[in-house]
């Protein structure tokens, strides 16, 4: 017949009436009615399934508002789950081998309860053959004493789940056995339900309440569409390989599900079927999730423009305040009036560090920060990944909800599981892997925990791939006491507290995660932990993006780090990471904090745009910062200021993390004997190699602070008030080497009371005097060039030594000495700046008797017109530097250059001991 004479209508009302095998056999009958029958899909196909009382729906529990693809397809894996106990002929023995022939010819149905052939489960066990099926019919069943299953068999409650009840402890001595379509409750002489040592057992849709799942290695166990109680779970001891599929546990007092024991080396029969369905059902989606969220880098939100004004929170007494000074000079002076440009101009282009110069426009045109790396990417590149994927079994759970409850899994005991596509909401953690046990988790969704998310601890191990974990009360990731995991390209977002947390000796490789919208610090490091933190998206977090604190460590590397709140990376107490080759950016406060007693390597990064300072360092600290562009930054490029840390600093948690919220006393296991991430570069005094500096709203360095500081090699440039201001400094503060021009006021300002050595500099082209200083010191060797006011101006109560500096002003004086001024200027060459200049190249304010002249040259215009030789413009560099000059993830960073500076042997108090900064 064509089946195209009837509508589909008609045709969906009439083969209703037919049995599954009569539909299946309409289907083979030609390719019109295969079409026809395959229609029906969402209609009768749809009915089949959800009729069927030992089926639950596909996308049951996680999803069951969303169809599957085929209604069809899922009543026929279901079918054939449903006989998948009973394939284990081909590892049994000849004397096994009559269990097929049984099951095949006249395998029998046994009827318990009410009105049957037989009236007890234990009755119905005593007759059954191998392979024999057993139908409970509505009712409560119970055992008095443990039941052995000692031949194969099935046992099936009648009706919907719910009218079949058994209260039993069974154990199985046979090789394989299936419950379905029962509840299970314990008897009251055991807390066990089920056990089994050496067999397979086959749960489906049956409901375990208030009793254990016990499985033993090399004991198998297949659970599908299973329900798990108030105070039920599974525990997997020592199994090679078990799988629950579509599972729902809630209202635990513990774990869930607990993995213990190293897998055994025995296989029963089992364990090649199981294989094969976790290698041909892989996780389909990350259940809850959606699609990565992190914005490109031209869609990023710009702050308000970097220029000094609304927002600045910090004195600035470097700058403006100096004005009234500059017109009492220019009173004093006779004044000129309006800016002249040099006629006599000394060409200064070809210093040292032109090459920085060249790349610090006045707009903003960093390199475009790395993307995200996806899982296969990732993979391709690290075969230990790779290895944990197709190497960790044990237990596999796919599917499953773990919900209001104290525990989701606990992995412990060199145990092994495997986690996908599972959700974990509202309990008090999550996962929890444990004493060298190893998990991979792919594509789970983590929300809502109490405590921690996910939990590594006592040298686990594992891979947390693609999941989404966010929303939960402590860390979305906890990893310490020598666990070292594979983090990447997660979600980590919107906790309570921070993202991951790295602590007590803790390792780990964090990759490729977007971590964002936090309360407290995005990735937190301290007490000894040490990870490798890459290729992060780690943004909008509402405190630091990077904490490392408590000594800490760390290799934190080409990450994106933007929008936080506080500082894009926080380093304080100890804390010693290496922080290379980040975007750092767009920060609501700081671009890097450097907190008391902070240390690290911060090199070659991109700091830029944050609406506080680009860099802060506080007193009691000693970072190295070598070759990082710190631009556009909203209030300083680098401040240190003399400030001790409050105790709500940095992360806004200083207390001792526990996986379920309790306050611990920390065992001693603090002292790390890993160094694979510290800088390996001993310092005892702050050093700022090699930096650009450019383009920030205030003061490029802004220096307050009591204790020593090197500055070497940078280029500070286009800063809005003054390149360089030290305004407290009474240990020695070294400027060597370093380039200092067009800022918007002077080149390098030296308070009263600070102690200063400048040598070997460059102080070009700045807005106020090249350098203006009250304080003590050493001016050796610099070229002060093409500044708008005074080229080097000492005022009360310096006492310092100008010596053999190369110096030419636009309108003021080349060295102006006021009174009260202690020291010696010697050896000075002073160019004449412009002709008609009423203005001398070197002036001492008359009252002055206790500063000494001798032997300066000064240079009025002639012929041949002058230029910088013998030696040329300063800084000057034994070698070029290798400045950044590419995204940080495509150039490599140089960790040494020779910078060239002299020491003067008459230094004040307790003289210079800088040759050379390696």
């Amino acid at each position: 017949m064509d089946p195209a004479v009837l509508p589909v209508e008609l045709w969906r009302v009439i083969l209703g009436y037919l049995p599954l095998p009569d539909l299946g056999r309409c289907s083979q009958v030609c390719r019109a009615w295969r079409e026809l029958i395959l229609s029906l899909d969402k209609t009768l196909w749809r009915q089949l399934c959800l009729r069927c009382p030992e089926c639950r729906h596909p996308n049951w529990p996680n999803r069951p508002d969303v169809e599957p693809q085929s209604w069809r397809e899922a009543l026929r894996q279901h079918a054939l789950a449903s006989r998948t106990w009973t394939q284990n002929g081909a590892e049994v023995d000849a004397s096994n081998c009559l269990y097929l022939f049984r099951r095949r010819k006249d395998r029998r149905v046994w009827h318990v309860g009410a009105g049957c052939e037989l009236e007890s489960l234990r009755g119905a066990l005593s007759v059954a053959g191998p392979f024999d099926r057993v139908v409970l019919h509505p009712g409560v069943y119970e055992e008095q004493t443990e039941l052995l299953l000692k031949l194969p068999v099935e046992i099936v409650g009648r009706g919907r789940l719910g009218e079949v009840a058994l209260l039993v402890s069974i154990e199985q001595q046979c090789p394989t056995a299936r419950l379905c379509n029962l509840v299970l409750m314990p008897a009251w002489f055991s807390p066990v339900i089920y056990k089994t040592s050496s067999g397979h057992v086959q749960l489906d849709n049956c409901n375990v309440e208030g009793g254990q799942l016990q499985v033993r290695g090399p004991g198998t166990c297949q659970a599908r569409f299973c329900s798990f109680g108030q105070a039920s779970g599974a525990h997997f001891q020592s199994v090679a390989l078990s799988l629950l599929d579509s599972c729902d546990f809630s209202g635990s007092d513990g774990a869930s599900v607990t993995v213990d024991g190293l897998p055994v080396s025995d296989r029963n029969w089992a364990f090649r079927h199981l294989a094969a369905l976790a290698r041909a059902c892989t996780a389909g989606g990350e259940p809850g999730g959606g699609g990565r969220a992190s914005l490109a880098p031209d869609q990023w939100p710009l702050p308000p423009p970097c220029v000094l004004g609304e927002g600045t929170v910090i004195e600035d007494d470097c700058s403006e305040s100096e004005a009234s000074d500059e017109e009492e000079v220019e009173e004093r002076d006779g004044g000129d009036g309006a800016l002249y440009r040099p006629a006599y101009r000394l060409a200064h282009s070809s210093h040292g560090l032109s090459h920085l110069l060249g790349r610090a426009p006045r707009s903003l045109s960093s390199p475009a920060p790395p993307e995200l790396s996806t899982l296969q990417q990732e993979l391709q590149e690290d075969g230990e990944a790779r290895a944990l994927v197709t190497s960790v079994q044990g237990c596999l759970l796919r599917g499953c909800l773990f919900r209001d409850g104290k525990g989701g899994v606990l992995v412990c005991n060199h145990g092994q599981a495997r986690l996908e596509a599972n959700v974990f909401r509202t309990l008090t953690y999550a996962v929890r892997c444990i004493q060298n046990a190893k998990i991979v988790m792919l594509r789970n969704e983590v929300r809502g925990c109490r405590a921690t998310g996910v939990f590594f601890r006592l040298a686990s191990q594992g891979l947390v791939a693609e999941n989404n974990i966010h929303s939960n009360a402590e860390a979305g990731v906890d990893i310490r006491k020598g666990a070292n995991p594979i983090v990447l390209c997660n979600r980590i977002h919107s906790g309570l507290r921070s993202g991951i947390v790295v602590l007590g000796n803790g390792k780990g490789s964090i990759r490729g995660n977007q971590i964002y919208g936090n309360k407290e610090a995005g990735i937190y490091i301290l007490y000894n932990g040490n990870p490798a933190v890459s290729g992060n998206h780690i943004f909008q977090g509402q405190a630091a993006g990077i904490a490392v604190n408590e000594n800490g460590k760390g290799l934190i590397v080409e990450n994106v780090i933007r929008e936080n709140q506080w500082g894009g990376a926080d380093i304080r107490k100890g804390g010693d990471p290496v922080l290379r080759n980040n975007f750092i950016c767009y920060g609501y406060s700081d671009g890097v904090v450097v907190g008391e007693r902070g240390r690290g390597l911060i090199e070659g990064n991109y700091i830029y745009c944050n609406r506080g300072c680009g860099v802060w360092v506080m007193s009691s600290s000693l970072p190295q910062l070598s070759e990082n562009h710190i631009t556009h930054n909203r209030i300083y490029g680098v401040a240190v200021f003399c400030q001790k840390d409050s105790e709500a600093a940095g992360d806004g948690a200083n207390e001792n993390f526990n996986e379920e919220g309790e306050m611990l006393a920390w065992e001693s296991d603090l002292d790390s004997e890993d160094e694979r991430y510290t800088s390996r570069r001993p310092l005892g005094v702050a050093l700022l190699e090699n930096n650009l500096i450019s383009c920030n709203g205030a003061v490029g360095l802004y220096v307050k602070t009591s204790e020593a500081l090197n500055l070497v090699g940078n280029a500070v440039h286009s800063n809005g008030a003054a390149g360089v201001a030290l305004m407290q400094s009474a240990q020695l503060s070294r400027l060597v080497a370093n380039c200092i021009c067009a800022n918007g006021h002077t080149g390098v300002q030296v308070a009263a009371g600070c102690r200063a050595e400048l040598r070997g500099n460059g102080v070009y082209d700045n807005g106020g005097h090249g350098i203006s200083a009250r304080g003590d010191g050493l001016i050796v060797e610099n070229d002060v060039v093409g500044n708008r006011g005074c080229g080097v101006r000492l005022m009360e109560p310096a006492d310092l030594k100008v010596l053999r500096n190369r110096i030419q002003p636009v309108q003021g004086c080349g060295i102006l000495v006021l009174e009260n001024v202690k020291g010696l200027v010697q050896e000075n060459v002073v160019y004449q700046g412009r002709s008609g200049s009423t203005k001398p190249l070197v002036r001492q304010d008359p009252g002055n008797n206790d500063c000494l002249l001798l032997n300066n040259t000064l240079l009025f215009h002639a012929e041949p017109a002058w230029a910088l030789e013998d030696p040329p413009p300063r800084p000057h560099f034994e070698g070029q530097g290798t400045a950044p000059t590419a995204p940080p993830s495509k150039r490599p960073i140089a960790m040494a250059t020779r910078i060239s500076a002299r020491v003067e042997s008459g230094c004040h108090n307790n003289g210079s001991i800088l040759c050379s900064i390696l």
